[in-house]
């Protein structure tokens, strides 16, 4: 932060413009000096230099541009998947006008391309969301001193030079320098991580380049006091301020197509690119055998709508709502739909702390009493819990030095606890110590308190006068070296009084702050009964009752999902504003790699190359600035990594946006972090995020079982063109008719991808998702496996209906003349129905990409069950009803004709069986290697 401006004259009326100030940051010099840089005084600045500065520096706001909603909705249609629909409509349109009737198919497909463009103008505009979330979060109103009168003002009037007088529970409304401070302590949390208030002083803080966290005498726009008052001086406004920067990150952060997006768009240009090449060869090879060019022209076109995937989009965006419900009912909500696959695919997860991974809760959980140590045992605010001594529980009434000790810090106390809830209120390092001592049923009863000393950030102790029954007592807690120092005996583990062992506390003390605990002493001194006064000059020798150490522990759910994450092949990685040696501490809790804690500092002096060296060997990041969560996101994206980041603070919002699946907290997130993420926990839980990984793993199997069912009968179809149209010089039946009409191929498509591809990713989750590394970034939809069922099953789907629609209609072409119309119609019904059959074959086996059909449970899908009973019937429609056989061109056929047709089942379910042994087995000796 900087000292901001520079006033040629002092006089705090003088209108000349500010000069800007030499790099100085204002935490690094002294409050005073910061005054007469900005030229203003605790009387605050004169009318004709606000007037001057709200001239120059703008309003204390935020404004961001926004995008025209008309580009955003024309920006939908570069999608190559609104691309390949319009292709599609394109040519059906075009046939309907040759006389095809396929008007209905059109206005299907065209209203699918305006429902996909409807869908992402929405998803996109949501990302204005976190800018307005941004802009909510500015202060209104504040209490500002100009020209030596405090008044209630707006706060967009503020600028550089005023003085701000701010009170417990008030939110800082710009970047301030504190000149004044009493026990003040602000709420960093949604800024920095910050897992507790951060006590705020006046004096300069010695460096240079610190991150916001360690600049411990400024104020920053956004935060909120949680106790104590100040004056301060305003700094920085609007944009330049620390959250203005961050608005700036999350304005142009951007993290671009997801994985499956960018993957979807090449495989669908590549399809494209194929399909309309291998058109335009087929209607040339027409050509060139001499065929008349509207023969040709049909051909390419039957071949276009046989071979284009029409239903392609919208059995992605089926799959991945599917997704999205299923990790909903987990406690993941997805808010954009690429999320849902997205997870699945993340080989690093980058996780805030504080909420997250931790109980979001100060505990105590190590006591030192009697000269002995004690674990304490529950969480959450929760008020049951065990004392343990060499790992075995004991009553902590049996154990008087322990019990005294946990009085007194249950005493000493203005914390509140809530019976039969978790919601206490209170400072959460109070909160612990009165869960402490209610964990050994100690309560308020029979105690009234008589005088208090209350804590003070220079004293570092608190102190009160009670009355317990016939006993009075004076009770104190604080900083171990500030309480020891005032102790001359201690209680022994008998509960005897004896002469205090100074070293030994201190060591204690030293023990668990090495430990990440934030350690408090405790102790007493019994008075007479007439004492009705407290001083801190009463404070001296004093019977010391021990220590208590507290963190913000880890979730065991966390524990169990980190180890999960790595039984998965995903690194989890830690972020965090808080304190290295505190990070370190949960992080070896958690079972992440904590050897080393690099600080935001130190990231700061790495280049690109150095950033990702240390990226791929380092877990635990602390003291983090928004713009190094940024960096460490980008760098292992830069390297092929997919990235999850986690968050719940306004410093997250940045990160979460350019991470490839950002995921914000629900319970404790703030509305910016939701906006820009794409996923929320509804319970702000990290295990909720494993098991999303594996709902998105099986999304991402789903996906792949449609394509690699679709474009191989896709294949099959164009091949059955194709075929025709090169035996059509040698077969004259060909020349007359295809193998199928275009009306019955785009017929075939529709029903097949409502009737069967979708029951198919209906199918249930396979066993061990989480069991194989994550996909590599290079791994591709078109890759060998799918180009060899493609070609495979392509054959194993077209050569029976092609030698079935031979065998059958032959008879009705004699030389080069069609003797029986009625007997190329039937014969093309009878392939008709023998393509069902083969596809049937081949969806039946399809369930899994891998694991044979034999091992499946046949009734585990009712729904592919009942798309097959229902394609069968709708089929029979055009067959024997004579109004629908004249639109599809279909006729019945003698029934001895069935046994061939469904023999058509054979070829491609054997095909495929085979296929999969063979997978199986190249997998089984060529494992897949996890990622980065």
């Amino acid at each position: 932060m900087q000292a901001g401006t520079q006033e040629q004259s002092v006089t705090n009326d003088s209108p000349t413009p500010p000069a800007t100030a030499d790099s100085v940051p204002a935490y690094s010099i002294s409050g005073e000096a910061v005054l007469e840089s900005l030229a203003s005084s605790r009387d605050g600045l004169g009318q004709a230099v606000i007037a001057e500065r709200q001239a120059r520096f703008g309003p204390n706001e935020l404004t961001f541009s926004r995008t025209p909603a008309w580009v955003i909705f024309l920006r939908q249609f570069r999608d190559p998947m609104v691309i390949i629909l319009l292709i599609t409509a394109c040519v059906t349109g075009g046939l309907t006008i040759a006389g095809s009737h396929m008007l209905p198919d059109t206005l299907v497909i065209v209203g699918v391309v305006i429902l996909n463009a409807i869908l992402g103008f929405v998803q996109e505009g949501k990302a204005e969301g976190a800018m307005d979330a941004l802009r909510n979060m500015m202060v209104q109103e504040c209490l500002v001193v100009r020209e030596g009168c405090q008044a209630k003002l707006p706060a967009r009037e503020l600028v550089p030079g005023d003085i701000v007088v701010l009170e417990g529970g008030d939110r800082i409304p710009a970047d301030v320098r504190f000149i004044e401070a009493s026990n003040v302590h602000v709420d960093e949390s949604s800024l920095t991580g910050e897992s507790v208030p951060v006590e705020k002083r006046t004096a300069p803080v010695e460096g240079s380049d610190l991150v916001p966290g360690d600049q411990r005498n400024m104020g920053f726009s956004g935060t909120f006091l949680t106790r104590g008052s100040a004056l301060a001086v305003v700094v920085e406004t609007g944009a330049s301020t620390v959250f203005g920067h961050m608005a700036d990150l999350v304005q142009s952060a951007d993290a671009g197509p997801t994985p499956l997006q960018r993957q979807m768009q090449s495989f669908v240009r590549a399809l494209i690119g194929i399909i309309l090449v291998v058109g335009v060869i087929n209607f040339g090879f027409g050509i060139y055998l001499g065929y008349a060019a509207s023969y040709s022209f049909l051909g390419a076109v039957s071949l276009v709508v046989a071979a284009i995937p029409e239903m392609l989009p919208a059995l992605v965006t089926s799959i991945l709502a599917l997704s999205s419900i299923a990790m909903a009912r987990r406690n993941a909500l997805v808010r954009k739909l690429p999320a849902a696959e997205t997870l699945g695919a993340t080989s690093v997860i980058c996780s805030d702390k504080t909420g997250t991974l931790t109980e979001n809760r100060m505990t105590v959980t190590r006591v030192f009493a009697g000269g002995e140590e004690f674990e304490v045992s529950g969480g959450g605010g929760a008020l049951s819990g065990q004392f343990l001594r060499d790992g075995a529980a004991l009553d902590p009434r049996a154990a008087p030095a322990l019990y005294n000790n946990l009085y007194a810090g249950y005493a000493c106390n203005n914390a509140s606890l809530t019976s039969g809830s978790t919601a206490h209120t209170g400072d959460p390092t109070e909160i612990a110590l009165k869960v402490s001592g209610a964990k050994a049923d100690i309560t308020a009863e029979g105690l009234h308190r008589l005088e208090e000393i209350p804590f003070d950030s220079a004293t570092k102790y608190m102190a009160i006068l009670v009355r317990d029954g016939d006993a009075h007592r004076v009770l104190v807690k604080g900083a171990p070296e500030v309480v020891v120092a005032m102790c001359s005996t201690q209680l022994d583990a008998s509960g005897e009084s004896q002469p205090l062992d100074a070293q030994q506390a201190l060591s204690v003390a030293g023990s668990f702050a090495k430990q990440a605990l934030r350690t408090l002493a405790v102790a007493w001194l019994p008075v007479s009964d007439t004492c009705r006064d407290l001083t801190h000059d009463d404070l001296h020798d004093l019977q010391f009752l021990g220590l208590q150490g507290m963190i913000d522990p880890p979730k065991q759910s966390a524990i169990e999902a980190v180890a999960q994450c790595s039984a998965a092949g995903i690194r989890t990685v830690m972020i965090t504003g808080d304190h290295p040696e505190t990070a370190q501490a949960v992080a070896a809790k958690l079972g992440i790699p904590a050897e080393r804690a690099v600080t935001g500092a130190e990231l700061t002096r790495l280049d690109e190359d150095e950033l990702f060296e240390l990226t791929r060997q380092v877990s635990v990041f602390a003291r983090v600035a928004p713009e190094h969560k940024e960096q460490i996101a980008q760098s292992l994206r830069r390297h092929g990594l997919i990235v999850a980041m986690t968050g719940d603070g306004v410093n997250d919002a940045p990160a979460l946006k350019v991470a490839d699946i950002g995921i914000a907290m629900g319970q404790a997130g703030t509305e910016v972090a939701k906006e820009a993420s794409d996923m929320v926990l509804v319970d702000d839980n990290f295990a909720t995020i494993v098991a999303a990984v594996e709902e998105g793993r099986h999304a991402w199997k789903n996906l792949r079982k449609a394509i690699l069912y679709t474009l191989p009968t896709n294949a099959a179809q164009a091949l059955l063109i194709i075929g025709a149209v090169m035996v059509a010089a040698w077969v004259p039946l060909f020349s007359h008719r295809f193998v199928l009409e275009p009306v019955q191929i785009l017929w075939i498509n529709l029903l097949d991808s409502v009737l069967l591809t979708m029951p198919l990713v209906m199918e249930p989750k396979e066993r061990g998702l989480l069991q194989d590394p994550p996909r590599g970034p290079k791994e591709r939809l078109m890759d060998g496996l799918f180009l060899r069922r493609l070609v495979i099953m392509g054959l194993a789907i077209s050569v029976p209906g092609f030698l079935l629609y031979y065998h059958l209609g032959a008879a009705g072409v004699v030389g080069d003349q069609v003797v029986d119309e009625l007997l190329l119609t039937q014969a093309q019904t009878a392939a008709f129905w023998g393509i069902l059959m083969a596809h049937f074959g081949y969806v039946v086996s399809a369930r899994s990409v891998e694991t044979s059909v034999f091992r499946l449970n046949p009734f585990s899908n009712p729904w592919l069950i009942g798309g097959i009973v229902l394609s069968v019937a709708i089929r029979f429609i055009p067959t024997f009803i004579p109004e629908a056989a004249s639109l599809f061109r279909t006729a019945s056929f003698p029934s001895e004709w069935w046994p061939l047709i469904l023999a058509c089942f054979l070829p491609s379910f054997i095909a495929i069986e085979l296929d999969k042994l063979f997978s199986r087995r190249h997998r089984h000796h060529h494992p897949r290697p996890a990622p980065g």
